[in-house]
């Protein structure tokens, strides 16, 4: 796993010290969280700021934003190599009990024939249920 050291300079995003706590955050979870979740975990960082870095984060194809129906975007990491084209997108499984949302990396979206001269450029798969931890 590449540190977010490594992340920002392959995305050639100039590292900040909120950049890398946002980062590292990010990437020590496995389900995607909303700007109240991140602010909630670093709490001695301003709101606007934690905003600002996921903004350039998602121009940057650094992380995704995802509307899974809860009302909140949440925000995942983008897997390595990724750079959010076509290709890159897959479903996401959001927890109807505990409210996560989780990436599935290995269930790419499958590929829609669009009519002539339409180009997609983002598609929101979310599929609802029961996480492991819920179904017990």
């Amino acid at each position: 796993m590449q540190t977010e050291e490594e992340i920002l300079k392959i995305k050639k995003v100039k590292n900040t010290a909120v950049r890398t706590v946002v980062l590292r955050h990010l990437l020590s979870l496995e389900k995607a969280q909303s700007l109240k979740d991140i602010e909630n975990a670093l709490a001695y960082t301003d709101r606007s700021s934690i905003f600002r870095t996921l903004k350039t984060f998602e121009e940057n194809k650094i992380i995704h934003s995802i509307e899974d129906g809860s009302g909140m975007t949440k925000y995942a990491v983008c897997a390595e190599g990724c750079n959010c084209d076509p290709k890159d997108l897959h479903y996401h499984f959001y927890c109807t009990n505990c409210d996560k949302t989780f990436c599935l990396f290995d269930v790419p979206i499958p590929k829609i024939q669009l009519p002539e001269n339409f180009k997609l450029q983002q598609a929101n798969m979310v599929v609802k249920g029961l996480c492991d931890n819920c179904n017990k």
